[in-house]
């Protein structure tokens, strides 16, 4: 299958960056390369670096960004290794950063890949290939109390404990090896009247792709990382698709933007900390009507930005 991904707020992403033609760039989250190919258009002696884990990404991208030569590296890992990648490469410091979180188009459309609830197919759900982990494991070998608190804390899923539990009892009679299997467990554990909010399974597949992935603890290991190596006017864009990403990305930016641990009472500040930077979207950009109507995915996209001081 060719590898298509709509690049969500493309326009705004790029206006977003500053970019300036001899500067450093890094997208952490490469996928098909459409953000990748606006950056490398505008520049003229700097240099791109984009990172992704999936195989799929890495070989699409690399044919897109082919006309921009040795403007553009790619390295194949995840971004919470971007730091010390790009120091392998003898670079230390970079004028922006581009994450656009969550799943791709290709990832939810690839029937085998197994992220998606619509297609039969093996539980699977990994963004890198060579990590054992699965959904299927995760699915057949975690405890009910540890399912629980997945779907829970991930899929926010007010079923989860029921979800869970019936889960257990039907791997009890054979392995849970697909997605709709797990579609019809999923099912028979929610009340009837309650099923007609959207897919069943959606909140659940969330939860499992998350925790299969560690998507929200890579996120939270990366962002300090990450604004460091931010050469100061550098600037980094996150698009987040779910709460739960938003609000690390928020409370992050805001804590690198005002760090001072000291109590409200102190006249001045005694900890020593000093802001990195400024948080240019105190409200987080949204994709607009226009961007609506092509791509509904779309529709629960934030964009936020942090500057380097």
């Amino acid at each position: 299958m060719e590898f298509n991904h709509y690049s969500v707020m493309l326009t705004e992403t790029i206006q977003q960056l500053n970019i300036r033609p001899d500067g450093i760039y890094v997208d952490g989250t490469l996928g098909g390369g459409g953000h990748a190919y606006k950056v490398c258009e505008q520049l003229e002696n700097g240099h791109f670096y984009g990172i992704d884990q999936d195989d799929a990404a890495i070989t699409a991208a690399g044919e897109r960004l082919a006309p921009f030569g040795d403007k553009v590296t790619i390295l194949r890992s995840n971004y919470c290794n971007a730091k010390a990648l790009l120091a392998e490469w003898g670079v230390h410091k970079v004028d922006g950063i581009v994450l656009d979180l969550g799943v791709s188009s290709y990832q939810f459309d690839t029937e085998e890949r197994g992220f998606s609830y619509r297609f039969d197919a093996p539980l699977d759900m990994r963004m890198d290939r060579r990590q054992s982990l699965t959904a299927a494991r995760i699915v057949n070998e975690y405890t009910e109390t540890e399912l629980y608190h997945i779907i829970r804390d991930y899929g926010e899923d007010q079923f989860a404990k029921n979800i869970a539990k019936h889960i257990v009892r039907a791997r009890t009679e054979k392995p849970i090896e697909t997605t709709f299997e797990l579609n019809d467990i999923i099912k028979a554990a929610i009340p009837a009247k309650m099923r007609q909010n959207g897919h069943p399974s959606k909140q659940t597949f969330q939860a499992l792709r998350i925790a299969c992935n560690r998507e929200l603890e890579v996120l939270k290991e990366a962002l300090d990382d990450m604004i460091d190596i931010l050469n100061p006017g550098g600037r980094m864009c996150i698009i987040t698709f779910h709460s739960l990403e938003d609000r690390i990305v928020k409370n992050t930016f805001k804590k690198n933007e005002n760090p001072c641990t000291c109590p409200p009472e102190f006249p001045v500040c005694v900890c020593g900390k000093v802001p990195k930077g400024r948080v240019i979207t105190k409200k987080p950009i949204l994709p607009s009507e226009e961007e609506l109507a092509q791509n509904s995915r779309s529709k629960s996209a934030k964009l936020r930005v942090f500057e380097r001081q």
